[in-house]
Order: C-alpha cells, then structure tokens, then sequence
C-alpha cells in the first residue's frame, strides 16, 4: 500500500510540474490576429485597387446602363402600343426586345465576370503584400503564430492596425 501511495504521489508531482512547465511555456507563447477585411477596406494599397477598379470598369459600366434604360423605355413603349399593333407587328417588337434582352443579359454577366475577376487579381496583390508584412511585423514583434480568421478573438491580440499602418508605410499603391 505504500508504495501504491507513494507512486501516486510522484504522479501528482510530476503532473504539477509539467503543469507548471506548461503555465511557463504559455505565457511566452504570442499569437496575433489580422482582419483581412479591414486591410481590404482601409489599406491605401486596398483602396488605390478599388479606385484603379472603378475607372477601369466605369465606361463599360455606364454603358451597360444605358443599354438598360434603352430597354427599359422600349418595353414600356411596347406595351402601350401592343393593343394598336398587328399581330405580325407585335410579333416582330417583341422578338426584337426579347433579343435585345438576352444581349444586355449577356453583357451586364460578362462585364460583372470581368469585374470579378479583376477584383480578385487587385485583392491577392494586397493579399499577398499584406502577408509579407504580417511576417514582418510578426518576426520583429516575436509573435509565434498570426491568425487571418477567427470566430472569436481577444482584441488585444488584435495587430490589424499595425499591419495597415506598415503596409501603408510601405509606399506600395
């Protein structure tokens, strides 16, 4: 029975003391977590992509617009006139509009593909600047991991602000 007892005992001890091990190695361990939503909204590197996106997209976006008013303003003028019309008349008008539908249909999806696309070319330049800062700041910060996403974080831990202001700093549009 003693040496049952006093072999539990050495268990305790050895327990308390990796627990205690454990505490020591934990409040060395640094984790960090970044926002990349944030970068995407508030990086000037972020925000130049946006601005660079939008004049790049304008033209064909305002010409999409038009097309639709145009359409738009052909169908109601179809629909005031269908009673008056003949059938072979109407026939044509709205064979005409159901065509012109399906071609601004296919441009307004191309144009909102290449916008996708090109946005997501823009974002993964950020993306991946923004890593290389995060590793920066990071490494000369001592962190020993930085998480992108998270459900739940301690805003403490929080380094979104000083990437930002690093990746700004940067002078990288």
């Amino acid at each position: 029975m003693k040496f049952k007892f006093s072999h539990v005992v050495l268990q305790g001890v050895c327990v308390l003391a990796m627990l205690f091990s454990s505490a020591a190695q934990a409040q060395e361990f640094r984790i960090g977590f970044v926002n990349t939503d944030r970068i995407f909204r508030e990086a000037n590197m972020a925000k130049s992509a946006q601005t660079k996106l939008e004049t790049e997209f304008s033209k064909r976006e305002r010409d999409l617009v038009a097309q639709g008013e145009t359409l738009r303003v052909a169908s109601e003028k179809f629909e005031k006139e269908a009673p008056t019309l003949s059938e072979s008349q109407r026939n044509t008008r709205q064979r005409t509009l159901v065509e012109q539908d399906r071609d601004f249909q296919r441009k307004r999806r191309e144009f909102q593909e290449d916008l996708n696309n090109r946005k997501n070319e823009e974002l993964q330049g950020v993306l991946e600047r923004a890593n290389r800062i995060v590793k920066q700041v990071a490494e000369a910060e001592k962190y020993d991991v930085v998480l992108q996403e998270a459900v739940y974080f301690n805003p403490k831990h929080d380094i979104t602000d000083r990437v930002i202001k690093a990746l700004d700093a940067s002078g990288v549009r």
